[in-house]
């Protein structure tokens, strides 16, 4: 894992991924899924964020949350930002069925703290909630190593710019719709894909549900959206005769 230098410059090794616990290992009930940023990941060794923990208000008849979602806003830390507004994710979550919501009871805007520098990450899930983590305030992510093809691919899926700086130095540059696409899209659906999985314990199934999940939810419906929008509109002009 590379270090963070001295800002502006970061060092992170921005590698997705995701790390999942069993409830006893982080010492609360529900299963952790987290997208990390930094560092290669080693399935073999759970990760216990430090982070808030949100005790569950579901009912036990129904399993559902007694009021809904509430979202929780901390500041990001100095040389961060949030990349989307709780209004955009609440809107975003009202264009999925509502039956899907029914377990969702906390979505954090986390701080970046030191600690949390060590292993930076994009999203994650614990228990019944939903965490989404500040990016820098440039909207550009450092690379020491190049980044593996299904990184890649799918950062241009969004529309992340890649840039070759030198030897095996990458940039990852984003705009300011292509940041809020990837998390709307793609972070708060995967995440909560992980949420809805039941079923799945082991870290490849978890990961390929909430991939499936994510590319269901998120990216397919938007982008045959951007498709009509993006759809040329012919203008025929008539001409007089003379």
């Amino acid at each position: 894992m590379s270090r963070r230098r001295p800002h502006p410059v970061s060092r992170k090794a921005h590698v997705r991924a995701e790390v999942v616990a069993l409830a006893k290992t982080a010492g609360h009930g529900g299963p952790l899924s987290k997208r990390a940023r930094g560092g290669r990941r080693n399935e073999r060794l759970p990760f216990v964020p430090p982070e808030d923990w949100h005790e569950s208000c579901q009912t036990a008849e129904s399993g559902r949350a007694s009021k809904g979602y509430k979202i929780i806003v901390q500041p990001p830390g100095p040389g961060y930002r949030h990349v989307v507004t709780p209004a955009e994710v609440r809107q975003r979550l009202s264009l999925l069925p509502p039956e899907l919501l029914n377990t969702l009871e906390v979505i954090q805007f986390s701080r970046m703290t030191r600690k949390k520098m060590s292993f930076p990450c994009y999203g994650m899930q614990w228990g019944s909630s939903l965490y989404l983590y500040p990016l820098e305030e440039e909207l550009v992510e450092h690379f020491p190593q190049p980044p593996r093809p299904a990184l890649m691919n799918e950062v241009k899926m969004f529309g992340g710019r890649w840039i070759h700086d030198q030897g095996s130095q990458w940039r990852l540059v984003w705009s300011e719709r292509a940041i809020k696409d990837f998390y709307l899209n793609n972070i708060l659906i995967h995440e909560l894909g992980h949420l809805l999985d039941d079923r799945n314990s082991g870290y490849v199934d978890r990961e390929r549900f909430a991939e499936w999940f994510a590319l269901e939810h998120g990216y397919k419906p938007t982008r045959e959206g951007i498709r009509r929008g993006k759809k040329k509109v012919i203008r025929r002009r008539h001409h007089a005769r003379r």
